[in-house]
């Protein structure tokens, strides 16, 4: 189970796991992680939180707002921002990547 599936089951009303989601959607599992870490991480600067998303990703829009409905709207995205920034210095970048070598299994 990877950390999202485990803040996904935290969130009323979300999919309990990204494969869920990414059934939901249409998307490969992994393209909704990279989503999900996105829409949190450009929820919290300044512009529209999906365009931001689907310009760093590449990621449709549409696709992205979907995911974001499915996972309880712009507020869950704040509870996915402050949870993906772990050490709390204010990027979540830095956790983000950390936890992406956690499941590819680097250090």
């Amino acid at each position: 189970m990877s950390i999202l599936d485990g803040i996904l089951k935290n969130i009323g009303g979300a999919p309990d796991d990204v494969v869920n989601l990414a059934k939901q959607v249409g998307l490969d599992p992994s393209m909704v992680e990279t989503a999900i870490a996105a829409l949190g991480k450009t929820h919290v600067m300044d512009g529209d939180t999906v365009t931001l998303a689907a310009e760093k990703t590449g990621i449709s829009p549409d696709i992205l707002q979907q995911i974001v409905g499915a996972i309880g709207g712009e507020g869950s995205l704040g509870h996915f921002a402050s949870m993906l920034d772990a050490d709390k210095d204010g990027n979540p970048l830095d956790d983000i990547l950390g936890m992406a070598k956690g499941l590819f299994g680097k250090s």
